[in-house]
């Protein structure tokens, strides 16, 4: 694989991005793993590989791949399916050849399909997800697992009766790491970093991760009268060096080729692994300030690609994930540099400082993720989407509550759902125009109808409706000049329409009408 020379011309912007990243996925790969009911290894694994492998082969500007929590539900059946996770394992590396095989065939083309009034509720939709998730860890109300999306949780409870809960329940340790972090972030986003190039260079998340080290170190020694219990706390497996650190490394058992059911879900992961990826593809480049275009075939490669390498070793399966990709923008990153760096940092500290990393209380990158979440979801772009009028704000605003209320994919189908309703009714609208109504010698009416450039089935309510609201005795002109391909159903109409029009006494005259099953003029 060749390294473009240009990759490190950004190192000063990308650099500090992926210190905050690398801390942003830590985290969420460790809570995806065992919401998974995988080895937390595996998680690890997906995040390493997501970030060098496809960080290198992919062509996005600015997404990170990784282990997605939109999967965890997926793979928690598969592995109670399979009963094995080597298994599993060889499932995930057949996704892997599924997705490559999708990038061949091109059908990235589907990410072109999704309205941007959905992208921007689903941008929206995981900011304010990822604030409601993360105020419980900010209070040190750590019963669900960092990373988590849907509505409905683990232990029972629900995204608001888990706030509700934090509430009653928090710990005054993870408070005072919160508050003070937070005021952190938020001086040196608004204030410092205008002051002095230094602190753009040295970002507010790393002092944020060293405060919440030093003073979990502080409680420890009880001079505070403070203490953090360990599910307060990062969980990275600890390896004394690198032969214990490679003992963690699971391998895929392909004697598990024969079940069928290895097919299926292998299947089931690259359709929902690459439909998470394209829409993550589309959010991201809609999030560029530079405005890049993601080749999602590409994509769609390269993260096959990173599937069967995390697969053969032990990986949970990776796609490309908003929460990482909308950090690693905000926090400034200009190239892909960022996102293998990340992947470096996850590898290096698994291997060398795993016990130090297990010193970040969760309050401290939950306040993180909380200012991510924040610059997705300003109050602005409410404000904007409402701007421009209903046929974009309805199904904004219906991406964002469904995702609140369901879980991303859920969220989103219900978002596309509507918005297909607002495509369908742009388009009964506008099949077609009439014409002036004007009275012959013979006393008939004339009403002429031009039919649109390319009239589809869902044009044939609104024509229907036109045709047969014409009076009888009426001279009627249908003008298919304009006309590129008429559909089928739509011809058909047209056609049976003039063979009965002498029944109503109405004359009716076509001009290069298309007839029916010929849907393509020259």
């Amino acid at each position: 694989m060749n390294i473009d020379s240009r990759l490190f011309q950004n190192l000063k912007s990308d650099l500090p991005a992926s210190i905050v990243v690398f801390f942003v996925a830590l985290p969420l790969c460790l809570g995806i793993a065992l919401a998974s009911g995988a080895p937390l290894f595996s998680g690890i694994i997906a995040g390493i590989v997501g970030g060098i492998l496809v960080g290198f082969a992919s062509g996005s500007a600015l997404g990170v791949s990784g282990p997605a929590a939109g999967l965890a539900v997926i793979v928690f059946g598969a592995l109670a399916t399979l009963g094995s996770f080597q298994a599993f394992l060889v499932a995930v590396v057949l996704a892997g050849f599924i997705q490559i095989a999708l990038g061949y065939v091109k059908a990235g083309f589907i990410a072109y399909f999704f309205p941007s009034s959905v992208i921007n509720g689903m941008l929206t939709g995981i900011g304010l997800l990822i604030i409601l998730k993360q105020i419980p860890h900010a209070l040190g109300y750590d019963f669900e697992y960092v990373g988590s999306e849907s509505f409905t949780q683990n232990d029972g409870e629900n995204t608001f009766s888990a706030l509700a809960n934090a509430y009653s329940l928090f710990t005054p340790g993870a408070v005072l790491i919160a508050f003070i972090s937070l005021a952190i972030l938020v001086l040196w986003d608004q204030v410092l970093t205008k002051t002095h190039r230094i602190f753009q260079l040295i970002q507010g998340p790393l002092v944020v991760v060293v405060l919440g080290i030093t003073m979990n170190s502080l409680y420890q020694t009880g001079m505070l009268n403070l203490t953090l219990g360990a599910d307060q706390l990062v969980n990275l497996p600890v390896t004394s060096g690198l032969s214990e650190f490679f003992m963690q490394f699971t391998f895929p058992d392909f004697s598990h080729l024969t079940n069928p059911d290895v097919y299926k879900i292998a299947a089931i992961l690259a359709i929902v692994a690459s439909i998470e990826t394209l829409l993550c593809v589309e959010a991201t480049d809609k999030l560029d300030p530079l405005k890049r275009v993601t080749p999602s075939n590409r994509e769609l490669k390269a993260q096959g690609l990173g599937n069967i390498v995390s697969g053969l070793l032990g990986g949970l399966p990776v796609t490309q994930v908003i929460v990482r990709s909308s950090a690693n923008i905000a926090f400034g990153a200009k190239s892909r540099l960022s996102a293998i760096l990340h992947g470096f940092f996850l590898l290096i500290s698994a291997i060398t400082i795993a016990a130090l990393l297990n010193m970040i209380p969760l309050a401290s990158l939950a306040v993180i993720l909380i200012m991510v979440g924040y610059k997705l979801a300003k109050p602005s772009l409410f404000r904007k989407m409402y701007a421009l009028g209903w046929e974009q704000f309805a199904p904004f605003t219906t991406t964002v509550i469904a995702i609140l209320m369901t879980d991303l994919l859920t969220g989103i189908g219900i978002g596309l759902a509507v918005g297909l309703l607002f495509t369908l009714h742009h388009s009964y609208r506008n099949s077609h125009h009439m014409k002036s109504t004007t009275t012959t010698e013979g006393g008939r009416e004339v009403h002429h109808i031009v039919l649109a450039q390319e009239v589809s089935f869902f044009n044939k309510a609104s024509i229907i409706a036109a045709l047969e609201a014409i009076p009888e005795k009426s001279r009627v002109i249908i003008d298919c000049s304009n006309s590129k391909s008429i559909a089928y159903d739509v011809a058909e109409f047209i056609r049976d329409f003039a063979l009965h029009a002498g029944s109503k006494n109405m004359i009716v005259e076509t001009i290069d009408f298309i007839e029916p099953g010929d849907q393509l003029r020259k």
